[in-house]
């Protein structure tokens, strides 16, 4: 899910890049402009007006958090944060290493003496404050989204409201963290089970939900009463650090929340390393995260892990055709594709394969891709350049194998990381597209012929997240939703993120669940008391 890609790092103060400024003056040298070198001038200008009333609400950080202190980097290193839209630097963020690590888990190792004595009313009533402000914020928070990630305005509000709720909701959790008493076999002792945060807690998050995968993590971690160190993406550092002013803003004690970023690998190192982190929770990929389950055995540290998924999406005959077509298209192009459980393979049945893909391919051919603060955009731009040339690879690979390009295939003709809204058909399951995500707006749809051969080729995966069907079936749909070797299914629904539900993976998509009731144990340790001559 996570990608990692090179950042340029500075050392000392700001050092802006020249890239922009050279397509800008390049553009003006020209006596006719492309309309990617206008959208480019235009959106450059719109990025320093959104900086500006930004820096203006005081939620525009640039620094680290350590003990409740907006902190540099020990040696002066920088590295820049660019708009993916039109390649602006945006600014500067402090680059963190081991230190500057070391010094926040001391930090959280001290504040959770204190935090986790609170009483679980006064954890609730904090994280109810962060919610409110959060919620009171989302428009600047989704402008922080959209400058630094590209998705589009209105998508980014939503995922600020999306991962507000989960504030709201562990601050209610928190008051309901039982334990047990266990009847005994002998009359003279009782049994006592209590349940304890399990301390300071690493969460190490990714940048396609800069805000969401944050609140999902911390939300729990702090109603349990455990402190945090938060490692964000260095592509999208700026939400995170706003959403740490708010939660400073609303009585989270100092220490009990930090926020560190720049050199991830020594970062990430540090946390493993640290006999005072006793739990890593990360959201990436599953290379990184087979990485951090190795290194958290030297420590025994709890780990949970919500990791890469290839979500099948599966279209019986006998399905609501406008149903199926809404599902799929929420699914597969939510993000621009850029989301964990996305429709990475649209499997048709044959009865329907044609009239589908015909629908289908009209409907995405009106989604308009654009700059996320324009009117009307349902896609944004990809990350990066690292992110298209992966799609173009995949791409090249299935076509090379017999795939057929029915709508898009190419890049935008918005330059940038702009790609076009993409179906292909013919697909078999052994192409590289549907072994791995393709973590773009790429819809590859595979033909199948009955129910069995549809559940084993969506088995046929290491990967195990979410998974779809469409039928009208009920016996079909529980035949099938049993068969599905994923920890979620949606049935005739693609959005199936909430709050209150267990999020997590079968198999290599990851260990743990995150969300819902469930979602608290993965911070909480078991304590059984035996307590003797009680007769």
């Amino acid at each position: 899910m996570m990608m990692r890609f090179a950042r340029t790092i500075h050392r000392g103060s700001r050092i802006h890049s020249h890239r922009s400024s050279f397509l800008l003056s390049n553009a003006l040298r020209c006596n006719n402009h492309s309309p990617a070198d206008l959208l480019r001038r235009e959106m450059s200008t719109e990025t320093e007006s959104i900086v500006a009333r930004l820096k203006s609400s005081g939620l525009f950080q640039t620094k680290g958090l350590i003990g409740g202190k907006w902190t540099d980097a020990y040696d002066g290193r920088t590295i820049e944060v660019n708009n993916p839209a039109s390649g602006d630097v945006i600014t500067s963020v402090a680059c963190m290493g081991e230190r500057e690590t070391q010094d926040a888990i001391s930090s959280a190792y001290e504040a959770f003496r204190h935090w986790s004595k609170l009483t679980a009313a006064d954890r609730s009533g904090r994280l109810r404050n962060w919610y409110n402000l959060l919620m009171a914020h989302k428009e600047e928070l989704g402008q922080l989204i959209t400058l630094e990630q590209g998705k589009p305005l209105k998508e980014a509000i939503g995922e600020v409201t999306y991962g507000a709720t989960f504030i709201e909701f562990f601050a209610e959790e928190a008051k309901r963290v039982y334990g047990d008493i266990i009847p005994s076999a002998l009359p003279d002792r009782r049994l006592f089970v209590l349940k304890q945060p399990v301390g300071v807690v690493g969460a190490v998050t990714p940048w396609n939900f800069p805000l969401a995968m944050i609140t999902r993590k911390v939300g729990p971690a702090l109603a349990c009463g455990c402190t945090v160190v938060i490692k964000p993406s260095e592509l999208t550092p700026l939400t995170a650090l706003a959403a740490a002013e708010l939660a400073l803003q609303s009585g989270i004690p100092p220490g009990v929340l930090n926020v560190v970023m720049g050199d991830a690998p020594t970062i990430g190192t540090s946390l493993m390393e640290s006999p005072q982190v006793r739990k890593i929770t990360f959201t990436g990929s599953t290379a990184v995260g087979k990485k951090l389950m190795a290194g958290a055995a030297e420590t025994v540290k709890k780990v949970s892990l919500e990791l890469g998924g290839n979500a099948p999406c599966i279209i019986f005959d006998d399905a609501d055709l406008e149903v199926a077509l809404k599902g799929s298209l929420a699914t597969k192009f939510r993000n621009s594709g850029q989301t964990c459980v996305c429709a990475n393979r649209i499997l048709v049945q044959e009865g329907i394969y044609e009239k589908f893909t015909n629908a289908f391919s009209k409907a995405v051919q009106n989604l308009k891709v654009g700059n996320g603060f324009d009117e009307g955009v349902a896609l944004g731009p990809l990350i990066n350049e690292a992110a298209v040339q992966k799609v173009e690879s995949f791409l090249q690979d299935a076509i090379s194998k017999g795939a057929k390009t029915l709508l898009g295939g190419r890049r935008h003709s918005l330059g940038m990381t702009f790609y076009e809204p993409t179906v292909i058909g013919d697909v078999k399951n052994e192409m590289l597209i549907a072994r791995q995500e393709v973590f773009g707006p790429v819809a590859p749809v595979l033909r199948f012929k009955t129910e069995e051969e549809a559940i084993q080729i969506a088995n046929d995966t290491n990967a195990g997240l979410a998974a779809y069907v469409f039928t009208n079936s009920i016996q079909r749909s529980w035949r099938v939703s049993e068969a599905l070797e994923y920890g979620i299914v949606g049935v005739n629904e693609g959005l199936v993120s909430t709050e209150v539900a267990p999020f997590g993976g079968f198999k290599q998509s990851g260990l743990g669940r995150e969300g819902s009731k469930y979602g608290l144990d993965e911070y909480l340790e078991i304590k059984y008391i035996c307590m003797g001559n009680m007769g």
